[in-house]
């Protein structure tokens, strides 16, 4: 049941990045509504559940925080490494940016997303109810998932062909974290750092790349509006499957 359900999220995934391929026509409003959401994800979402999940503290700070802001920094750590590295064996960057870096960002959208499978899974082996409506939650979601996998790929000057993968991988992903149940149970309090640190890494995508390249050409009101309709967005799926 949990894997047919699982499928929900492959095909809204799919529709996600369908969406983001098919409007690049406008791509500064695609890239202010991807920051949108990711920035929903990360404080109306991932946040929440991880303070949460992993209850425990270090020197007076939740765990959570604290690979939050890990998270963050490793993300900042390894596009300028990576950018150093491109830039010292002379080879190309899209606009500065080297390629590694977005599908590291889309690997760790699909690793999430196989989370989200995961969640699923756990709560199905509660109750169908439960079941149910946390996979109602993250297939709400799971359009932003796709439609920020392919920008982020793309983002970053990786072929359509790199980009199509990657949104795939991360549509395949839920159904594979729900089989996986069968045999596998993920304590909570992991699952809590582990949602910290991805909210830390997705927020330094969204603040240092995806907003500033919205508004570096077309530095409009509706950039921003889009940006706020992401946002908005998340809040009315988080309060829906609540």
């Amino acid at each position: 049941m949990a894997v047919f359900v699982a499928l929900g999220a492959f095909l809204m995934t799919l529709a996600g990045g369908w969406t983001a391929q098919r409007v690049t026509d406008r791509r500064h409003l695609v890239l202010g509504l991807a920051g949108g959401l990711m920035l929903g994800v990360v404080g109306l979402d991932l946040l929440p559940e991880a303070l949460a999940t992993a209850g425990t503290e270090v020197f007076g700070v939740p765990a959570a925080l604290l690979l939050f802001v890990a998270g963050f920094l490793l993300a900042h750590l390894v596009e300028r490494l990576l950018a150093v590295r491109q830039a010292a064996h002379g080879a190309e960057e899209h606009d500065g940016r080297a390629p590694e870096v977005g599908l590291t960002a889309a690997a760790a959208m699909v690793g999430h997303s196989a989370m989200d499978g995961v969640a699923i899974g756990a709560a199905f082996q509660v109750g169908g109810g439960m079941g149910l409506a946390v996979a109602l939650a993250v297939i709400a979601h799971d359009f932003a998932d796709g439609f920020n996998t392919y920008t982020i790929t793309s983002l970053y000057g990786n072929a359509r062909r790199r980009a199509l993968a990657m949104l795939f991988a991360d549509a395949a992903a839920p159904v594979l974290g729900a089989a996986s149940t069968s045999f596998v149970t993920i304590p909570e309090q992991l699952l809590g750092g582990y949602l910290g640190f991805f909210a830390g890494a997705l927020l330094y995508l969204a603040a240092a790349e995806i907003l500033p390249e919205a508004h570096h050409e077309h530095p409009a009101r509706s950039t921003v509006l889009c940006t706020i309709a992401g946002a908005a967005f998340i809040w009315l799926v988080v309060g829906l499957a609540s």
